[in-house]
């Protein structure tokens, strides 16, 4: 799995590519925990790349939108593979998560 980054106009985009599951998933969380540090007011989870999602991914997941959440910080997913859209779907994070087509449509959204 890995993590790549992108900031513009107060929004950082985290863009995922590969696996993300138990054998990776600490990696991943710190990584995340360095890049969301001066976040700005807006985090978008880009899931174009990203092939497969295990629990301990899902969890990351939430426990990183929990952590934006206390600090007022906007935060989504875009770009979900019809087969992580489903996981998403049948573990109810999608009802937690705003989750949207495409990156500019999670900016817009949280944007207002």
């Amino acid at each position: 799995m890995e993590l790549s980054t992108e900031r513009e106009d107060g929004v950082l985009s985290l863009l995922l590519d590969g696996r993300l599951d138990g054998s990776n998933v600490s990696e991943f969380d710190e990584q995340v925990r360095a890049a969301i540090e001066d976040s700005g007011s807006i985090v978008v989870m880009d899931f174009e790349k990203l092939r497969y999602i295990s629990s301990a991914g899902l969890r990351s997941v939430l426990m990183t939108a929990r952590t934006l959440g206390n600090k007022n910080v906007g935060f989504a997913l875009c770009s979900l593979s019809e087969q992580i859209r489903e996981v998403f779907e049948i573990s109810g994070f999608d009802k937690i998560i705003a989750v949207h087509q495409s990156r500019a449509d999670a900016i817009a959204a949280l944007k207002g």
